[in-house]
């Protein structure tokens, strides 16, 4: 099992199945997506887990809400990885024992196109599942910056979601997506620089019971200029509440 310690991922960062050594993330010599992997199983006792992508390992040692190849030793430090175009497989198995599988799973991967594989569920020794956002990398318009939500949390329902100052009246304001459902992204919002919160309140919500219903807020995040990122809405650790925000980088 040394194959799947910290070692063998430095060893091996620069691998993948088809594709040819790299002074960066992984770059097959074919046809190619991108992937990145964010780690929401909700039961600790199978967390930290190693992620193994076409048995390489593509992530060591993630705990809750921990994501990869961005944590991958330098120079291997990408938001995304490349990888050849195919159904791929991803192997999860818990650090401290790597003969504890939590699943192995088909990710269809497509030429151009970026995704980031969320594995799920976990709660109280349940199966862990994963589930896909295709993800839209297109370079925001000069100057500004792009946004976008992920719903990740299954206690929380759907909802409606906001992206504003901190303590902006929610009264008047534009949802960036409406009844947002478990395991579903938000279209792109596109901003100027500064500095943001997320705001969920339950889908259907009148407008002037908006501040008063607000389920989960994530903590105020500055963005610069020419940049993206992902606000994902999650568990606990063990699952239920409270529920909490993870913020990941796009581009």
């Amino acid at each position: 099992m040394n194959r799947y310690s910290l070692a063998s991922l430095i060893a091996a960062a620069t691998l993948a199945c088809g594709t040819v050594d790299a002074p960066g993330p992984l770059e097959p010599t074919g046809p190619a997506g991108r992937i990145r992997f964010v780690n929401l199983v909700t039961d600790p006792a199978r967390n930290p887990v190693n992620a193994i992508l076409e048995d390489v390992p593509f992530g060591v040692n993630l705990a809750y809400g921990g994501t990869t190849p961005s944590s991958l030793p330098a120079p291997a430090t990408a938001n995304y990885s490349a990888i050849l175009v195919g159904d791929r497989t991803l192997d999860l198995v818990r650090t401290a024992d790597p003969t504890v599988s939590l699943g192995t799973f088909t990710i269809p991967i497509v030429e151009d196109q970026d995704v980031t594989v969320y594995a799920i569920g976990g709660t109280g020794g349940t199966a862990v599942t994963t589930t896909t956002t295709v993800d839209d990398n297109t370079a925001p318009t000069s100057g500004q910056v792009r946004l976008r939500v992920a719903h990740m949390s299954p206690t929380m329902g759907a909802v409606d979601v906001f992206i504003t100052a901190a303590g902006a009246d929610l009264t008047g304001a534009t949802p960036v997506a409406t009844n947002l459902a478990y395991k579903s992204a938000s279209p792109y919002a596109t901003v100027a620089p500064g500095s943001y919160v997320v705001r969920f309140v339950p889908a259907g919500t009148a407008a002037a019971s908006r501040n008063a219903s607000v389920v989960l807020t994530s903590a105020t995040t500055a963005v610069t200029a020419n940049t993206g990122r992902t606000f994902i809405a999650r568990d606990a650790a063990a699952g239920g509440a409270p529920l909490g925000v993870t913020v990941i980088t796009d581009q």
